[in-house]
């Protein structure tokens, strides 16, 4: 088991090590990052509308998607943005911690910020629809829009089998992908520690 860590550890310290020589080299990086996140929540935003909500691109409510994605991709993309160097900091303490149990509790913050970025984004939606609506002068309070992404989720939560939810849930998983990357890269790393081992020698 102690290979497995050790493995584990020296992938992550590599991946570090490149990242930090790819930040020195890169003019206007945090522009360049913050960027690539905005543009990577608007992927997940139009992909997940098209796949799971193509009539309403085109419908009457096709111009309040059309605003919303602004708001949506700047937020979301400001929390992936912040969360990175997060990530970061918690991978470069979990390398440096004595023993293979802190290692794992480093590490499961990042599971943490993912909790953190589903409440974010009710946020950001929240928000994002208030404001438009506000822009587009329709009869729609903070409130009202509150409660229409409660409603939502509280229905996902006790119901979630219902075709209707069920487009919820997989809307806000695609909208929360960015926010899982921190966790899937530990996740390859570690299953990248444990096939070193399982293979041949």
């Amino acid at each position: 088991m102690s290979h497995i860590f050790a493995h584990w550890r020296d992938s992550l310290l590599s991946l570090l090590n490149r990242f930090e020589a790819y930040r020195k080299a890169t003019p206007f990086f945090l522009a360049k990052a913050y960027g690539f996140f905005v543009a990577l929540n608007l992927g997940c935003f139009w992909w997940a509308l098209v796949t799971a909500y193509p009539k309403k691109i085109f419908g009457v409510e096709g111009l309040e998607i059309f605003l919303m994605q602004f708001p949506v991709g700047l937020l979301g993309g400001l929390f992936d943005f912040l969360s990175l160097f997060i990530t970061l900091f918690i991978a470069k303490r979990a390398i440096k911690s004595n023993n293979n149990f802190a290692y794992i509790g480093y590490l499961s913050i990042d599971l943490v910020i993912a909790g953190l970025a589903t409440l974010w984004l009710l946020f950001v939606f929240t928000i994002s629809g208030w404001f438009v609506n506000l822009v587009l002068s329709l009869p729609e309070t903070f409130v009202d829009r509150t409660n229409l992404y409660n409603g939502r989720v509280h229905r996902a939560f006790f119901n979630p089998f219902a075709p209707e939810n069920i487009k919820n849930i997989y809307f806000g998983i695609l909208m929360g992908a960015s926010a899982m990357l921190p966790t899937l890269i530990h996740g390859f790393h570690a299953l990248k520690a444990i096939g070193r081992k399982l293979g041949p020698a």
